[in-house]
C-alpha cells in the first residue's frame, strides 16, 4: 500500500534555475512501474501558483514523460467528487512547497486530507518537496509565518500525522533551520527527521531508505536525550530498513 517520497528541498527547473532533484524525481516515476504515469500536482501551499505548475509540467511531463494535471483547490473551488476523481485517478501525487499551515487548513476544510489517505491506501505514489514533504508527518519545522512576517521565527506545524515524526526541510540551505529545530525538539517528544536540499526519504509499506541527488546532501535523525539534543546522520543504503527503528531513537548505524 503506502508509498511516500518526501524531499527536503531543491530546484526542479523553474526559469533561471537548474534541475537539482533529478535522481529523486526519477525514483518517484519509477515507483509507478509505468512509462507514462499520470501525475497530479497540488499547489495549495503556493496559493495555486500557475507558474509553479508550468515548471512541474515541463519537468515531469517533458523530462520524464508523465501525463500531468493540476488540482487548484483555491481558484477552482472543486466539489468533493471532483477532488476525489483527480486524486484517485493519478499514479503520482506531487505536492508543492509554500505555506504548510495554510495548505493543511484548506485540505481539511475541503476533505482533501481524507481523499489523500485513500490514495495512500490504494498505493498511489505520494510525493512532494518542503511543505509537500512535511504534510505526511505528524509535525513540521515550518516557515509558514514568514509569508506574512519575514522576520518571524520558524514554527512547529501539524501535518496529516501519518508518520509519527517531525519533518524539517532545507536543513543545509537555510541558516535558521538547525538552531530552531534544536530549540523545537527540546519541547517535542519523539524524533525529528531533518533533510538537506536534494535529499529525501522513501517510505514503502513501513520501510524506508534515504535518497540523495547530490553527494553532499544528507538526512539526520534529531531527538532529545537526557536534556541534550542528539543529531545523527542517517546512513544512505540501497536496502530498506524498518521505519519504526528510525522513529524510536534506536541506533541507526
Amino acid at each position: 500500500m503506502g508509498k511516500i517520497i518526501a524531499i527536503g528541498g531543491g530546484e526542479i527547473g523553474r526559469p533561471g534555475y537548474p534541475v537539482e532533484t533529478g535522481e529523486i524525481d526519477q525514483e518517484i516515476v519509477r515507483l509507478t512501474k509505468k512509462s507514462h504515469p499520470r501525475l497530479l500536482f497540488i499547489p495549495t501551499a503556493s496559493s495555486d501558483s500557475e507558474s509553479y505548475y508550468a515548471t512541474v509540467k515541463k519537468h515531469f511531463g517533458g523530462d520524464y514523460g508523465c501525463k500531468t494535471d493540476v488540482l487548484y483547490l483555491i481558484k477552482d473551488n472543486p466539489t468533493t467528487m471532483e477532488i476525489e476523481e483527480k486524486i484517485l485517478n493519478a499514479d503520482i501525487v506531487y505536492v508543492g512547497g509554500g505555506n504548510t499551515q495554510k495548505m493543511i487548513r484548506i485540505w481539511k476544510r475541503t476533505g482533501t486530507d481524507v481523499i489523500l489517505k485513500q490514495a495512500y491506501e490504494n498505493g498511489i505514489v505520494l510525493s512532494g518537496l518542503s511543505a509537500g514533504a512535511i504534510c505526511w508527518f505528524r509535525w513540521g519545522n515550518s516557515d509558514s509565518r514568514k509569508f506574512h512576517n519575514p522576520s518571524a521565527n520558524l514554527i512547529k506545524v501539524s501535518g496529516l500525522n501519518w508518520i509519527n515524526a517531525l519533518y524539517c526541510p532545507h536543513y543545509d540551505f537555510e541558516q535558521d533551520r538547525r538552531p530552531q529545530l534544536f530549540k523545537m525538539m527540546m519541547k517535542t517528544p519523539g524524533v525529528a527527521l531533518a533533510f538537506d536540499n536534494c535529499c529525501a526519504i522513501e517510505i514503502i509499506n513501513g520501510k524506508y531508505r534515504i535518497l540523495s541527488a547530490k553527494p553532499s546532501a544528507n538526512a539526520y535523525q534529531v531527538y532529545r536525550r537526557a536534556g541534550t539534543i542528539q543529531e545523527k546522520v542517517i546512513p544512505q543504503e540501497k536496502t530498506f530498513r524498518p521505519l519504526e527503528q528510525l522513529l524510536s531513537k534506536r541506533s541507526i548505524h
